[in-house]
């Protein structure tokens, strides 16, 4: 019981500004306590002589006077014995934030004001939990970056952003050179970036996920290249053996320039494997400052920082493979078995054909992508749906009729999409458009089954003139010019499927580079209600009359269709 009464005498006989038990004790008007060194020396630093703890101000500068009764009761804590200072009084070290209001050595802050902008160890912020008015202040995390807050021509807090000039702005820059332009308050700005900075974290967790695949396609092709490699080096070297004394140096020759190719492939690989995983490690630290900065509760903090953070590098793009795994070099097996059954004589010219076999071996093979809209249209591939699709509750205007089932919603093309392959989609209202693995059904009364919903499918969501990627279950946000007709592009081989807004050019939407493991198929969603359609562009047979200017022809006589029409389907949900 005497240990805390002792404790309890400690507290109330410290001075607030410096924290250590009083030296030279005096009260001031208001009631409150403090050295008289250090209460003097506060006075001396600041224009007016008000109180550290309440804030009232005295006019004139009260005349101190030490308070022996406070000096009795301190000498008898001293020789009563002090317990250990408290942690939440530690001094500051490197990293710290300081007190504003400690004299001499500084205590370590425990909170900002956003308000006072200034920090506050535990016992100067006690104010700011007891007096009325300083408990409206907005108390943060303590910070080292207040300043950053103050306007640098008025010395002001900035309160406001200006979205003309696309900085913070105080109450007086509003009034001035930002009078007529478009502000908010930072508070606002703040919220709405938050969902953009949100939307940034889901595309970076998107690409790592895209990217940790793409390493392990990578890690798949090192293995297959070797092995590919070393059965081609050992049916060479089996061959080779029938003609010992004329082809010993040949084989020499064939080994060296195996090894160095599949040195060459396999360092490509490696290059571009370390490229990727660096990559990866990148988007892992940007989406840990975007973390860290969306939990800031600093808003001019997060706006400063928030346009270099979000900011994403260009997408690596990755160059596809030739899939043939295990036959890398079966060409030069091939070459050397022609090689072999030639007459000796004939063996120089056939040396050029091994030669060229091996410089053939090409692991990741360049893919150009059109770029005009004339150029995807030599693309262009014939989809039709059938009743094998299961699209029970579309209609098929001009080209075929399904009943109503309410059991599905979603419908599938016919034909297995290989490529390259174009086409295009008229879209109205709400629509869904992507590739995906072939469903035998499809429920719309369970999400899981639709289009973008799964790894085995890609979907373009268009409603009423925005634009969503989804894939795996996760949407995003698409930006680009509004237009009704979308474009898709598909080239299974390369791995890249892309989404097109046309206009007068061809605006890419978004773009899939990944491996595409099993038979792709086209898709198309619509929502149950009228006022949703999607009219397919689909050419049956790619005369280049009606492919060069890709107009969009009209429907086709009932009983006409056959060879040569560029025929729009119009599918329009019946529930």
């Amino acid at each position: 019981m005497a240990q805390q009464v002792i404790q309890l005498d400690q507290e109330k006989l410290s001075c607030s500004i410096c924290l250590d038990l009083l030296k030279d004790p005096v009260t001031i008007p208001c009631g409150h306590n403090y050295c008289m060194d250090c209460i003097k020396n506060y006075w001396d630093e600041n224009e007016t002589h008000s109180c550290p703890q309440c804030r009232e101000t005295f006019i004139p500068r009260p005349v101190l006077v030490k308070n022996t009764m406070f000096a009795d009761l301190v000498e008898d804590l001293k020789k009563a014995g002090l317990p250990a200072a408290s942690s939440d009084h530690a001094f500051t070290g490197p990293g710290d934030v300081a007190c504003d209001f400690c004299s001499g050595r500084k205590r370590k802050a425990s909170k900002s004001c956003l308000v006072c902008m200034a920090s506050y160890c535990e016992q100067h912020l006690q104010p700011h939990y007891n007096v009325a008015p300083l408990k409206k202040h907005k108390l943060i995390e303590a910070t080292s970056k207040l300043q950053d807050n103050i306007c640098t021509h008025h010395d002001e807090v900035m309160k406001i952003f200006c979205h003309t000039d696309q900085q913070c702005i105080c109450y007086r820059c509003l009034m001035d050179e930002h009078k007529d332009h478009v502000t908010v308050l930072a508070s606002a700005e703040r919220a709405d970036k938050q969902k953009n900075l949100e939307g940034n974290r889901h595309k970076i967790k998107y690409r790592i996920q895209n990217r940790e695949r793409d390493v392990n396609v990578l890690k798949k092709e090192l293995e297959a290249i070797s092995l590919s490699a070393d059965k081609a080096l050992m049916e060479s070297e089996g061959m080779f053996k029938d003609l010992i004394s004329l082809i010993e140096k040949k084989t020499s020759e064939v080994k060296q320039k195996i090894r160095s190719k599949q040195k060459t492939e396999q360092t490509r690989v490696k290059e571009l494997q370390e490229k990727l995983e660096q990559e990866i490690s990148e988007l892992r630290r940007k989406d840990t400052e975007l973390e860290q900065l969306s939990q800031t509760e600093d808003h001019i903090h997060f706006l400063n920082n928030f346009s270099s953070l979000s900011h994403l590098n260009k997408y690596t793009d990755l160059p596809s493979t030739n899939g043939h795994t295990l036959q890398y070099f079966q060409g030069v097996t091939t070459a050397v078995l022609q090689a072999r059954n030639k007459m000796k004589d004939l063996l120089s010219d056939e040396w050029t054909k091994i030669l060229v076999a091996v410089n053939k071996v090409d692991v990741l093979l360049p893919q150009e992508e059109p770029t005009t809209r004339g150029e995807f249209l030599k693309y262009s591939c014939g989809i039709t749906v059938g009743p094998e699709t299961k699209t029970k509750p579309f209609s098929l205007y001009g080209h075929q009729s399904y009943g109503n089932n309410p059991e599905n919603s979603h419908v599938q093309s016919n034909e297995v999409l290989n490529g390259p392959c174009y086409w295009e989609v008229k879209l109205t209202g709400i629509a869904t458009v992507g590739v995906a693995k072939k469903y035998d059904s499809y429920s719309r009364s369970s999400d899981k089954r639709g289009l973008g919903s799964d790894y085995e499918s890609w979907a373009l969501k268009y409603s009423h003139g925005s634009y969503q990627f989804r894939h795996g279950n996760i949407s995003t946000s698409l930006s680009g010019p509004k237009s009704s007709t979308v474009g898709v592009y598909l080239d299974r081989r390369a791995g890249i499927l892309s989404f097109y807004s046309i206009t007068e050019t061809m605006n890419l939407l978004h773009r899939v580079q990944t491996t595409f493991t099993k038979p792709l198929y086209a898709g198309f969603w619509l929502p149950d209600s009228s006022s949703n359609s999607l009219e397919l562009s689909c050419l049956l047979s790619c005369l280049p009359s009606l492919t060069a200017n890709g107009n969009w022809m009209p429907l086709p006589e009932p009983g006409s269709v056959g060879g040569f029409f560029l025929l729009k389907f119009h599918l329009t949900n019946l529930l």
